[in-house]
């Protein structure tokens, strides 16, 4: 089956994005500044690997011995992993990290060597998901997950009375289940549906690079731990640990961006025609949260500029702080919402309530009845 992506944005408005992109351009162009990365992204990179690895080298020095410092190290590691994901890879892959077209190929493989599946994640993430964000059935992050009800449109089942209390611990499993199952199945799914081809990537080659990455990625964090003398119920427990964190951390950073409390979630009409245009639609499905929280800004790659991040995903996270100021004026002027909450808290709070509200029961639609006299 191929996926239906012959939805159509509305013509309409589109003065507002034409306008946005010549200031951000003006911008750009009068303060000599290239829109990809800078030192910044070079520092934080290395920073990112550094929080990564060090603690994987500390664990197979035999230098601790004990399990509470040995769980530390793994939670350590859950940081770095998803920083890389947060702060290299991504823009990487969306290709923002550098100007240079090898370079963003070279580190979004950083998510291959950290596990994942770079050419899986930009189907996903650049394709579906920043193309038709909160779209029912085409946007694979609010997508139907069974245990959880991310849209309205999903099937309701009784147990999503309770998800707002229990989604907080499948939210830690996100990254296990991508490199147990997951990558496998989309890789599949992508297939079947058209996607690869559209890509115009080798479906052989790219399960050739699965397989090698995951094997690669199984063989330093299981098998080496292993013949260092670590049993494999101790490094299965210190990878979920690991894998958990990571989960955690990036799933509540992205969740609280599109599935939140005001948000909308647009549908297409018969004809697959949707209300409004392609940036005005991101307006209406993003939300931006802590702009003054800069620690926890600099460690999620800019990801709470989640407005800034849909309409420009092709520049690099590090000038999202002053390109906001400009995409919240001309918003303004053209009287669109610029959807954003104070702190991440208040985004997290404002995400439960969200779940909260979707865990309801659907109000069933009665059909009037005509009777025929």
């Amino acid at each position: 089956m191929t996926l239906n992506l012959n939805l159509k944005f509305a013509a309409k408005q589109q003065d507002f994005f034409a306008t946005l992109n010549q200031r951000v351009n003006a911008y750009f162009k009068t303060n000599n500044i290239d829109r990809t990365g800078n030192s910044e992204m070079v520092i934080k990179t290395i920073f990112m690997f550094t929080l990564y690895f060090s603690p994987y080298v500390l664990l197979l020095s035999g230098l601790f011995t004990s399990a509470w410092v040995l769980v530390g190290l793994c939670i350590v590691m859950g940081f770095g992993k998803a920083g890389i994901g947060l702060s290299v890879m991504h823009d990487a892959n969306h290709g923002a990290y550098s100007n240079k077209p090898w370079v963003n190929t070279l580190l979004g493989f950083s998510l291959n060597m950290i596990g994942g599946t770079a050419f899986n994640w930009r189907i996903q993430h650049n394709v579906l998901h920043h193309t038709y964000t909160n779209v029912h059935d085409v946007d694979e992050d609010i997508s139907p997950r069974g245990v959880l009800r991310m849209a309205p449109g999903s099937k309701w089942i009784p147990m999503h009375k309770y998800q707002h209390l229990y989604a907080w611990f499948f939210y830690g499993l996100m990254t296990f289940v991508w490199i147990v199952i997951k990558d496998y199945y989309r890789l599949t799914k992508y297939q079947n549906e058209g996607l690869v081809k559209k890509q115009k990537a080798s479906i052989a080659m790219e399960w050739v690079v699965l397989i090698i990455t995951k094997v690669v990625y199984l063989s330093y964090t299981f098998v080496v731990p292993m013949l260092l003398g670590f049993s494999f119920w101790q490094v299965f427990v210190g990878f979920l640990i690991m894998h958990y964190v990571a989960g955690f951390i990036l799933a509540v950073i992205f969740q609280p961006a599109h599935v939140i409390e005001g948000t909308e979630y647009p549908m297409p009409d018969g004809e697959g025609n949707l209300e409004n245009s392609w940036a005005i639609h991101q307006l209406h499905t993003t939300t931006n949260f802590g702009h003054k929280e800069k620690l926890f800004s600099w460690y999620v790659g800019g990801l709470n500029y989640q407005v800034e991040h849909h309409l420009f995903p092709n520049i690099c996270h590090v000038h999202y702080r002053e390109i906001a100021k400009i995409v919240e004026q001309t918003t303004q002027e053209f009287g669109l919402p610029y959807k954003s909450k104070e702190t991440f808290f208040e985004a997290v709070a404002a995400h439960a309530r969200q779940l909260k509200m979707l865990g309801e029961k659907p109000k069933e639609v009665v059909k009037p009845v005509l009777s025929v006299a």
